[in-house]
């Protein structure tokens, strides 16, 4: 299974994801450039230029800025392809030029070391685990194989395989540098996609010795990085979430070309573990923002702090929720890798889960404002600050009713360029391909081209997803050619049906109806999902959650925002209860692909008074509240104020 992309998927239409889409490629991503190439701003193209000592100055920005650049021109590199903008054209150019003169001859590219070795000839590479080397190594090496296969360029491509060669040097003669130098490990990702570009086994090769080198220090790991364990033995998602997705997609890629079944079956369980009790109704992941590791009291002397970390199974706070953007991002790209792997539809769930929560959440409806941390509950009068990372040390944290996106983030800026290219990559999680197989696995209006059996074949969908559960699929055959067509039954349906040409179409296999014929001409393919409001619950040992319910449609959850509540009622006060019927209402405005919820709710008397902890419990019965539900995508886009994903249970 290979995704269908550099034109073989195009996402049209006015859905939530094609009008995320759009916005990226109109102003996300350019204004994001002007930040990247501001030498004033980020300062992340003027780094490469002071490094190759085309520009004087120091570095500025922290060690990962590089990877942050490279994140950016891979999501530009898709945007060119779409638009043919020129000015980003000419950003890919100079970014390339200015990336192969800062180059080290020997291979090493870290501007952050590059441009200090100047000021300390004998500060040494490798020196600081939180330099972040290897993930600038691997976002450059994932940026050079996608722009090489869309365009056929190799001016990325080159650096990357030259870094690369690099990393087997010091693998041969100092494999423990890079036993410890593996923060957020995008490099296992990226030595796989050079293998699957160049097809030279030394970088699957490399790859593997990578895996090996990570993990295994016993006591003198942790979590954090999860390094305790060797990979293979690995059986919980731990630690920093970060660095624990991108981990397991590195080991899921290696599992992909290898087989490796001990690798497999780490994966699985690792997966399970998060699926089952560490992973928000919303796709957010990551729900600590400081934790303890080992968990526990086990061993005293040996707990170390975690951050932006996974927690205990079911620890799922919302208040208090870190979910970093990055966090499921990488989730993302780990579970298309499993889809890959297994094809099995609880990924493409996954991966449905974030697209529609999440990462719609991560931005402003502007598209040039972004959230790094992602709470499913924001309250008034928080009696403390939750800090914001991409604060420099020195901010005063904005009160809790106040915290809102921000187009810039000095301290840490790895979020939002993130967002971006998972925003312009969109069609790459739609569809995917094998040699007489196209698998649909979201639903969203456009067009796939692919082979049969050597026939082109081109599919067309239409649909207005998530609103309605309709969708259409033309398949047009330019000769007679067998195929299956695989289209994905969401876990979440209490039913679908598909038929062809008014036929009803039984076959299901891992999640997928499957339309296995001889296409001739041109072929309609009708698929009804449907959609309804359920009423979630928690496991109970979601302490946080304890009676209350989240209101969900299809793959969309929904929360109360103040700008829906009258003046004066809080968060707390709303209740929902069980018997209660919602209407639905096509959204306009910021809303407009969605529907909105309306229903009668019950507003609960204030039950403890300001400035105490405990009350008696108020018996005044609860009286009728009109509410208004709104996708949790698209909060906080009214200004700042209270927002609840949960909301209390009367039954």
């Amino acid at each position: 299974m290979t995704s269908v992309v550099a034109g073989g998927s195009v996402m049209t239409g006015e859905s939530p994801l094609a009008t995320l889409r759009k916005r990226a490629l109109e102003t996300t991503i350019p204004s994001m450039g002007s930040i990247m190439f501001s030498p004033t701003v980020a300062h992340a193209y003027e780094n490469f230029l002071v490094a190759a000592g085309d520009s004087e100055g120091a570095h500025d920005g922290p060690p990962f800025m590089d990877g942050d650049l490279y994140k950016w021109l891979e999501a530009a590199t898709f945007a060119v392809a779409d638009t043919d903008d020129g000015e980003l054209r000419a950003h890919l150019a100079k970014a390339a030029t200015a990336i192969g003169r800062a180059q080290d001859e020997d291979g090493y590219l870290h501007t952050k070391t590059t441009i200090a070795q100047r000021a300390e000839p004998g500060r040494e590479r490798f020196a600081e685990r939180m330099d972040f080397e290897t993930y600038n190594f691997g976002h450059l090496m994932t940026l050079a194989c996608l722009h090489h296969r869309m365009t056929g360029d190799d001016s990325f491509l080159t650096s990357a395989i030259r870094v690369a060669d690099f990393l087997i040097k010091v693998a041969d003669i100092t494999p423990e540098l890079l036993a410890d130098c593996n923060i957020c490990p995008s490099h296992y990702m990226g030595t796989v996609e050079l293998y699957r570009v160049t097809g030279d086994a030394k970088y699957l090769d490399l790859a593997g010795r990578l895996l090996d080198l990570h993990g295994g220090k016993g006591p003198e790991g942790g979590d954090d990085n999860q390094d305790v364990l060797p990979v293979r033995e690995q059986r919980e998602a731990v630690g920093h979430a970060v660095r624990a997705n991108y981990l397991y997609a590195g080991m899921t890629d290696y599992a992909l070309e290898s087989g490796d079944p001990q690798m497999i079956e780490a994966l699985r369980s690792i997966w399970a573990d998060l699926d089952r009790s560490k992973i928000y109704v919303t796709g957010g992941c990551g729900a600590l923002y400081d934790g303890a590791s080992p968990d526990g009291g086990q061993n005293y002397w040996a707990v170390t702090r975690t951050h932006q970390a996974y927690g205990r199974p079911y620890q799922l706070p919302n208040t208090t929720a870190y979910n970093e953007s990055c966090a499921s991002l990488g989730l993302v790209m780990w579970a298309w890798r499993m889809l890959a792997l297994t094809g099995e539809s609880q990924y493409a769930d996954a991966i449905e889960r974030v697209l529609y929560n999440a990462l719609p959440a991560m931005i402003g409806a502007d598209a040039t404002t972004y959230f790094y941390v992602n709470p499913l509950r924001q309250v008034r009068e928080l009696p403390f600050p939750l800090r914001r990372p991409g604060d420099p040390k020195d901010a005063v944290p904005p009160a809790s009713d106040q915290r809102m996106r921000q187009e810039y983030m000095r301290a840490c800026f790895c979020c939002p360029p993130n967002v971006t290219r998972v925003i312009a990559e969109l069609p790459y999680y739609v569809y995917a391909a094998g040699p007489t197989d196209l698998w649909v696995h979201q639903f969203v209006t456009g067009r796939a081209t692919t082979v049969f059996d050597g026939v082109p074949v081109r599919v067309e969908q239409s649909t207005d997803f998530p609103a309605s559960g309709d969708v259409t699929l033309t398949v047009s055959a330019e000769a007679p050619a067998r195929g299956a067509l695989r289209i994905r039954i969401p876990g979440w349906a209490d039913e679908m049906r598909v038929d062809v040409d008014g036929v009803a179409v039984d076959r299901r296999e891992k999640g997928y109806v499957v339309v296995d014929r001889e296409w001739r001409g041109d072929t309609t393919v009708s698929v009804r999902i449907p959609l309804r409001t359920r009423l979630t619950v928690a496991h109970h040992f979601v302490e946080e959650v304890t009676n209350q319910v989240c209101a969900v449609r299809g793959p969309v959850v929904y929360c109360v925002e103040s700008a829906d509540l009258p003046e004066g009622v809080g968060v707390e006060s709303v209740a929902l209860r069980a018997s209660t019927t919602f209407t639905e209402e096509r959204g306009a405005g910021i809303f407009a692909g969605h529907v909105l919820l309306r229903a009668t709710a019950a507003r609960l008397p204030q039950q403890v008074p300001v400035g105490r902890l405990y009350g008696e419990l108020d018996t005044t019965p609860p009286t009728d509240l009109d509410l208004t539900l709104v996708p949790y995508a698209l909060w906080a886009n009214r200004g700042p104020g209270e927002m609840s994903v949960w909301l209390q249970l009367l039954r």
